[in-house]
């Protein structure tokens, strides 16, 4: 296969779609969700009883290598609620389609 048949595979560009928007979601679930929901905890609910971030986000990053489900349920809830949001728009779509 030469190079111009690999870029032009649709099951190769949407399987390396979907693994940048898995990998960008990740991302989005390590980095960004543990920071937004340590500071909007600071505000709701005051002091952690650790020092500060870092020993939240060693807590969780340590539940996470532990495989503690809702740990990982965290890490993995901005990739699964938009694979939730696709199944619910291509069910109206097929919905649609049906009348």
């Amino acid at each position: 296969m030469s190079a111009t048949e690999n870029s032009t595979n649709p099951v190769r560009q949407a399987a390396t779609k979907e693994l940048g928007l898995l990998v960008f979601l990740l991302f989005a679930g390590l980095v960004l969700l543990p920071v937004l929901i340590y500071f909007v905890g600071q505000i709701v609910f005051g002091d952690y009883a650790g020092v500060g971030y870092g020993d939240f986000f060693g807590g969780l990053s340590a539940k996470v290598r532990s495989g503690e489900w809702a740990s990982w349920f965290l890490i993995l809830s901005p990739y699964l609620g938009w694979q939730c949001l696709r199944l619910m728009a291509y069910g109206w779509r097929l919905a649609g389609r049906s009348r």
